[in-house]
């Protein structure tokens, strides 16, 4: 939103938007590795050895989340190059605003959710580690999106 804002004021066309969104992305992608990590070490954790087996760490969100972005790249590629019907076409396009539609909701569910839970006098009362570790993902995810975007030319 704050990339679009800039677009519109200043005039630059989808530039800043079109990095915006590569580093949205990238962002995304870290949440892989990321929790993978996590995953294996709260089941090293919680087995009380030094192993873990795959099975037992791997959260299955991942797996979904990879199948959704393969599909979603294949179908887009498809109707990219017109190899389906028109009606096909309008089927698909329907089935993603539906998507769409749906995953804007539950997101915002899922934040509503986490926002009522969230118990400020237990926060406080746990002291500042909860803050901390907040901050620090917050610090890590900034410093691995400006990392990419140098990387990739952009800053």
């Amino acid at each position: 939103a704050a990339a679009s804002s800039w677009d519109s004021m200043h005039n630059t066309g989808t530039q800043v938007l079109d990095s915006a969104t590569i580093v949205k992305l990238t962002r995304t992608l870290a949440i892989i590795p990321i929790t993978l990590i996590l995953g294996f070490y709260q089941a090293k954790k919680a087995s009380g050895q030094n192993k873990a087996s795959v099975k037992s760490a791997f959260p299955m969100f991942i797996l979904y989340f990879i199948i959704a972005s393969i599909i979603t790249t294949i179908l887009n590629y498809f109707m990219d190059v017109n190899i389906f019907s028109a009606e096909l076409s309008s089927a698909i396009l329907t089935f993603f605003a539906l998507m769409k539609f749906c995953s804007k909701y539950f997101i915002i569910m899922a934040m509503g959710a986490i926002g009522l839970h969230t118990d400020i006098i237990d926060l406080i009362k746990n002291g500042g580690r909860p803050i901390i570790m907040g901050f620090c993902c917050w610090v890590a995810i900034a410093c691995v999106s400006l990392f990419v975007q140098h990387l990739l030319g952009l800053w």
